[in-house]
């Protein structure tokens, strides 16, 4: 089975391949020649996710799943949730993303976030949605060059280290795409 996995993250593509039973291989943006921005203008993640999967089926044709992810943090008002990817600008900037969020939580004691993604699947005309959450803290400081994102700042409670310090496989396990992604992977084991 091919299906398209409307990303242009390497990151990603490498993370869910990994997960994906053998049988199932997954084709990035530039695979099918999607090089435009895909639209992200809904208020919510699953919003996001959805519409990501929808363009792609309805203008590419080709059944597909679509991810989007966020942080939310307690002391912010469960920020930057839907805006993770641009919370610094436009630019999408891990490290200015980062450093904003270390600024805005300076005086808060409390450092509780977690990790939400959630994945929609367009499949024989058909969305389902797949939701993963980690629970964790915001460390004070990056540590750790694993992973991507918030990855240096972000430590799933019950470990000492941050998702950066990290195998891919240790990550995968307890983080919030590999939860998701693994309900992806069983429901589409019996398609």
């Amino acid at each position: 089975m091919k299906i398209v996995f409307a990303t242009n993250n390497l990151n990603k593509l490498k993370e869910v391949q990994y997960l994906l039973p053998a049988h199932i291989t997954i084709l990035g943006l530039s695979d099918i020649k999607c090089h435009e921005d895909i639209p992200e203008t809904q208020p919510t993640i699953k919003g996001n996710a959805i519409q990501k999967a929808n363009y792609v089926k309805n203008k590419y044709g080709y059944d597909c799943f679509a991810d989007d992810t966020g942080l939310e943090v307690e002391a912010l008002n469960n920020e930057p949730g839907v805006f993770s990817a641009r919370y610094a600008g436009a630019e999408r900037n891990d490290d200015d993303n980062i450093n904003l969020l270390l600024h805005n939580l300076k005086s808060h004691s409390n450092r509780n976030a977690q990790f939400k993604t959630v994945i929609a699947l367009s499949l024989n005309n058909e969305i389902k949605t797949f939701s993963g959450i980690c629970k964790g803290e915001i460390t004070s400081e990056k540590h750790g060059t694993h992973g991507f994102g918030y990855d240096p700042v972000f430590k799933p409670f019950g470990y000492e280290q941050t998702f950066a310090e990290m195998l891919l496989e240790d990550k995968n396990k307890i983080g919030h795409r590999g939860k998701a992604v693994r309900l992806l992977a069983d429901y589409l084991n019996f398609k």
